[in-house]
């Protein structure tokens, strides 16, 4: 319970901070407001933050009981996580917070939120290659390998059916 505790802290911040106060102020300075009346593309905007928030949430309850830790890189999971998201791509995390990011650019017709969220895919790639993978490789060894082999790190890829998990 403790750790979903601090799981949930982890993500409270970074997730008030990266996809809600800095996408706010970006907004803000645009002069970009609610939408008067919501239509198709609104709609399909609150879909991909749905469903961002969605894989996010998963990811998070996939440390937190699967690896025993949480997504902050301060507090790692003791055990690697492979299940769940994981097992289509490497950072599904990442993935659910450009969804969101992109969803959000689109309920607000904003081109400034869909360039945020590829400046921050270019920073977290530069944090995933830089820190991350070094640091799981170190933590644990063979069998992340094994896992990098298996997984690719960006782009999910369709599971051979009857292949196991």
């Amino acid at each position: 319970m403790f750790t979903l505790m601090r799981a949930l802290t982890y993500a409270a911040l970074f997730i008030g901070f990266l996809l809600v106060f800095v996408p706010g102020q970006l907004l803000q300075r645009a002069g970009i407001t609610r939408p008067s009346h919501i239509g198709a593309p609104q709609i399909a905007g609150a879909v991909l933050v749905v469903a961002g928030a969605a894989i996010a949430a998963w990811c998070i309850l996939a440390f937190v009981f699967v690896g025993r830790g949480t997504p902050a890189p301060f507090d790692p999971p003791r055990r690697l996580v492979v299940s769940g998201p994981y097992r289509f791509v490497r950072n599904p995390m990442y993935w659910g917070a450009g969804l969101v990011l992109c969803g959000a650019g689109i309920f607000y017709g904003s081109i400034v939120l869909v360039g945020y969220a590829l400046a921050l895919f270019v920073i977290v790639n530069l944090l995933v290659l830089g820190y991350e993978e070094p640091t799981l490789r170190r933590l644990f060894g063979s069998e992340y390998e094994e896992y990098c082999r298996e997984v690719p790190r960006w782009w999910p890829v369709r599971r051979r059916i009857g292949k196991a998990d």
